[in-house]
C-alpha cells in the first residue's frame, strides 16, 4: 500500500467550501446545532457533511460529547487548514476586487544606486502604463540603511544586498544579478584612443573613487595588487554624483562605477567608458522582502515587472 500523500486528493474527494465553514463553525460553537443555525444550515444536513468529510479522510474529526463536541487532532488539524485557505481565498478576493478596479494605494520601495538607474525605472513605467493611479514611493541608499527601513516595515520590498548573514534574520533573498565595474572618463579623453589599455596604464592616471572602507573601493584596489601593482595615490575620495561629474568633465582623472551606471550616463554624453574589461566587481544584488508578509496586490505587480525587466537584461 502506498502511503505517499497525493496533493490532488482534495480534488478528486470534491472536498467543499462548504465543508470548510463547517469545520470552522463547530471548531467555534462546540455544537452541531448551533453551528448549522451560523451557517443557516440544517442540522441532518451539517452532520451529513461533517460525515463525508471523516468518510473521506478515514478518521474521527470530532468526540461527540453529551453537551457537545470536541475536535480530535485530526479535527484541530484540518481546523486549522481551513481556516488558512479561507484566509487566503479571501484575499484573493480582494485581489480580484482590487485588480478590477485598477491597482490604486501606495508602494514603497529600496533600491541600491545600479537598479535604481535602470531596472526600477523600467519596472515603474510598465507598471504605470496599466495602473497609473498606483502611488510608488522610492528610496535609494545603501543596502545596509535599505535594509533596516525593510525590517521596520517602512519599505514594501527592496532591491540591494543582504551585507552581513547575521541581519538576514526574518528576510527572503532572491537573487537577480551580478554588478560588475568599469572605469569612465570625461569625453574626449586621451585614453578612450586607446585600444590596447591595461591595468598598468590605469595605475599611473588619477582618479575619483568612493571612500576608503566601502566593498567597491576595496575590489578596486584588490584588483591592482592582484596584478602586482600599486593601487593609485593620486585620489579623491567622494560618493557624490554630481561632484564627480563635474570632477570628470574639469579634469583627466578617471572613475570607477557599476557598468549599468556608467552606461546610463554614457547614454546622456556625460561620460564615456573606458576600452577595457576590468576584472572588478561587486556582489549579485536581489530582491529582498520580508518572510511571512503579505504584500499587497500593488507592490506583487511591481515586483512581477521588476523580475520581468532583471530576466530581459540578465
Amino acid at each position: 500500500m502506498n502511503d505517499a500523500p497525493n496533493p490532488n486528493w482534495f480534488l478528486r474527494a470534491r472536498l467543499k467550501t462548504r465543508q470548510l465553514l463547517l469545520l470552522i463553525a463547530l471548531d467555534d460553537h462546540r455544537n452541531i446545532h448551533r453551528a448549522s443555525e451560523a451557517l443557516c444550515m440544517t442540522q441532518p444536513a451539517a452532520s451529513k457533511q461533517l460525515k463525508d468529510l471523516e468518510d473521506m479522510l478515514e478518521v474521527k474529526l470530532f468526540e461527540r460529547l453529551p453537551r457537545g463536541m470536541e475536535p480530535t487532532l485530526f479535527g484541530e488539524t484540518m481546523i486549522r487548514h481551513a481556516r488558512m485557505a479561507l484566509t487566503s481565498l479571501a484575499a484573493a478576493h480582494e485581489d480580484i476586487v482590487a485588480l478590477k478596479k485598477g491597482l490604486t494605494g501606495q508602494v514603497d520601495v529600496g533600491v541600491i544606486m545600479t537598479p535604481g538607474m535602470s531596472m526600477l525605472p523600467k519596472a515603474i513605467a510598465r507598471i504605470k502604463s496599466t495602473a497609473p493611479l498606483l502611488r510608488i514611493g522610492v528610496q535609494m541608499d545603501t543596502s545596509k540603511v535599505l535594509l533596516n527601513l525593510l525590517q521596520r516595515g517602512e519599505l514594501d520590498f527592496m532591491i540591494g544586498r543582504i551585507i552581513e548573514e547575521d541581519g538576514a534574520g526574518g528576510l527572503h533573498y532572491e537573487e537577480l544579478t551580478g554588478e560588475p565595474a568599469c572605469a569612465v572618463a570625461r569625453l574626449g579623453h586621451p585614453l578612450l584612443l586607446r585600444r590596447d589599455l591595461s591595468l598598468a596604464d590605469l595605475a599611473t592616471q588619477p582618479w575619483i573613487l568612493p571612500p576608503p572602507g566601502s566593498v567597491l573601493r576595496h575590489r578596486w584596489e584588490l584588483m591592482f595588487r592582484r596584478a602586482a601593482l600599486a593601487p593609485p595615490s593620486d585620489v579623491v575620495d567622494t560618493t557624490a554624483l554630481l561632484v564627480i561629474t563635474a570632477l570628470l568633465q574639469h579634469t583627466d582623472a578617471l572613475h570607477v562605477m557599476p557598468l549599468e551606471v556608467a552606461r546610463y550616463y554614457a547614454s546622456l554624453n556625460a561620460l564615456a567608458i573606458l576600452p577595457i574589461e576590468l576584472p572588478c566587481a561587486m556582489d549579485a544584488f536581489g530582491i529582498i522582502t520580508r518572510e511571512g508578509h503579505l504584500l499587497s496586490p500593488g507592490a506583487r505587480a511591481l515586483l512581477e515587472q521588476v523580475r520581468s525587466v532583471a530576466k530581459e537584461v540578465g
